[in-house]
């Protein structure tokens, strides 16, 4: 099955955009998803456990950021 994730990172502190850098140059080097980007969101497609793979797995990199917000949205469809 096929999904679309909507991604908003916050990360609270003065320094906020070099942690959101990092996080989509992480998703982007995962294989088998399309990652796109824009300036309120990033989102993410591909199959269901390629793409929540990726994203559970980047979302987990970004928390060693103390203060880290995501928001997310997951549609089942591209």
């Amino acid at each position: 099955m096929k999904i679309s994730i909507d991604i908003s990172y916050y990360p609270l502190n003065q320094n906020f955009r070099e942690p959101i850098k990092a996080f989509i140059a992480d998703l982007q080097s995962k294989e088998n998803i399309s990652v796109r980007t824009n300036s309120m969101s990033t989102q993410v497609f591909g199959e269901f456990d390629d793409a929540m793979k990726a994203v559970n797995e980047c979302i987990k990199n970004a928390f060693e950021l103390p203060e880290s917000q995501f928001v997310l949205k997951v549609i089942n469809m591209d």
